[in-house]
């Protein structure tokens, strides 16, 4: 036996940083953001998209939203805050600061404090990520409209992204796909709370994703990608807050003795939806 099959399996992992860096790239990704928002507006699909969601689901929906945010590092989370408020649906939104404690630690902790009895939704999300205006309530009329019982709002061309699955993709409005990634934005339907919450004990949390996609293939969960909302995460990079190391070894222990899809398969887009 190896030592990497000794430690734990490897095949899950998309061996890409998905950094946005240097000249040439973000000059090449501030284009192709630009193409693909003018022909979102070219197909009035932000005008369109807004009305849907204002009128449908119905009744309104009730969501909590969750987060970290870094004292010690400017950060995004008033701004989500204010954003997530807009929507017409019943949003509480919680959050608090490390603490001493790891991520998913004080995830779990905000999850004590506030049940999630009664909730829809569970919106996860990190502090340092851009949302579009009019987002949630978009997010939430695609992800119903499509029975998606995990989701994630894509990420813009010029965004950090571990997974090229996750990136916006022109002619989509929702892809559904084998993989949802733990962030920076993770949508739970109230279906998978009782499989997937609380979050396990975990510091980076890698390779859980993969885990959740397999849970979900298991259960019949349709998981997706909501290409309509594109978000923006460049603030800080990938994995700034530990080291590749150690979050590679906890992943590999976690995923010795449990279900997991590989890279291969969570890179795969299995339908792709032109419109609602």
């Amino acid at each position: 036996m190896s030592d990497a099959t000794a430690a734990g399996p490897t095949d899950w992992a998309s061996g890409e940083s998905g950094i946005v860096g240097g000249i040439r790239r973000g000059v090449r990704t501030r284009v192709e953001d630009a193409r693909l928002d003018a022909r979102r507006w070219a197909t009035l699909e932000p005008a369109r998209l807004a009305r849907a969601a204002r009128r449908e689901p119905a009744p309104r929906l009730r969501v909590l939203a969750i987060g970290i945010e870094r004292e010690d590092r400017p950060n995004l989370m008033a701004a989500a805050r204010a954003e997530l408020r807009r929507s017409r649906h019943d949003v509480e939104v919680a959050t608090s600061g490390i603490g001493g404690r790891g991520k998913f630690e004080n995830l779990n902790a905000l999850l004590a404090a506030h049940p999630l009895a009664g909730r829809d939704w569970l919106l996860v999300l990190d502090d340092d990520v851009a949302l579009p205006r009019g987002f949630l309530d978009a997010f939430l009329f695609l992800a119903e409209r499509f029975e998606l019982k995990l989701a994630q709002p894509a990420h813009r061309r010029r965004s950090h992204a571990a997974w090229r699955v996750t990136r916006r993709r022109a002619g989509s409005v929702v892809r559904e796909t084998q993989f949802v990634e733990i962030g920076p934005v993770s949508a739970f339907h109230r279906d998978t709370f009782a499989t997937l919450l609380p979050y396990p004990e975990l510091k980076a949390g890698w390779g859980l994703d993969s885990h959740w996609a397999a849970l979900a293939r298991e259960h019949g969960w349709k998981i997706g990608v909501v290409d309509a909302t594109p978000i923006q995460h460049v603030m800080r990079p990938i994995a700034d807050s530990y080291r590749h190391a150690d979050a590679m070894a906890e992943a590999q222990a976690f995923l010795r003795e449990r279900p997991y899809v590989t890279a291969a398969e969570a890179q795969r887009t299995l339908t792709t939806h032109a419109r609602w």
